[in-house]
């Protein structure tokens, strides 16, 4: 699913466009973001692209949908 990703004063946030949802990123499994999976607010995870480089924000990205936050 295609999420993009943007820095905000008030840390990183994830929008989907196909849902128009636009939520602030809460964790992360790791310190980077990429490469492993980023939780919203709103209780969905998922899976970030791993890059070997930090990429320039906003970037819209491939993610998949590991949890829904309604589990």
């Amino acid at each position: 699913m295609k999420v993009m990703i943007r820095e905000t004063a008030k840390g990183m946030e994830a929008y989907v466009p196909k849902k128009d949802l636009e939520e602030m990123i809460v964790e992360t499994e790791k310190p980077g973001l990429w490469g492993g999976w980023a939780k919203l607010a709103n209780g969905w995870v998922f899976a970030m692209p791993d890059f070997a480089e930090a990429p320039g924000l906003p970037i819209t990205v491939d993610a998949r949908r590991l949890a829904t936050g309604e589990e």
